[in-house]
């Protein structure tokens, strides 16, 4: 049933292609060219318009330099006068010797062998079943493209 659904559903797949390209050739070779289709274009009469008067505009006025009064000290906090710090001299530290360390050998491993895998046995598949075909339906050859 779905192989019969399917075959319908490429069977108009393939009569819309070929429907479409054959009414795309119709439209190439009937619909003339945009200059055929187009009308004159009319003149239009050319306006002259009068020249812009000249605008003569004021020189800019210059401002005058505004100058900021001081800033009084009397709004600053007095600065404070941090006393001197000296860091005490560091104590010289005598360390002992470091102490050597015995060598301590380890023990050899011993060799370890794995056993290998074992073989799986061999298993034969049944035969694979053909497919029904349906008697009297096949897919037409596809035409060359000249």
């Amino acid at each position: 049933m779905a192989l019969k659904n399917s075959a319908v559903l490429l069977l108009g797949l393939l009569l819309s292609c070929v429907a479409m390209s054959s009414a795309a050739r119709i439209l190439e070779e009937t619909v003339p060219s945009k200059e055929e289709h187009l009308p004159p274009k009319p003149e239009l009469p050319k306006v002259e318009l009068p020249p812009f008067p000249e605008v003569h505009l004021p020189p800019k006025p210059e401002l005058p330099k505004v100058e900021l009064p001081p800033f009084p000290e009397m709004y600053l906090p007095p600065k404070p006068e941090l006393p001197k710090m000296e860091l005490p001299p560091v104590p010289e530290v005598h360390m002992p010797p470091k102490p050597e360390l015995p060598k301590v050998e380890l023990p050899t491993f011993p060799e370890v062998h794995i056993p290998s895998k074992p073989e799986m046995p061999k298993v034969e598949l049944p035969p694979k079943p053909e497919m029904p075909t349906v008697p009297g339906f096949h897919l037409p050859e596809p035409e060359a493209k000249p």
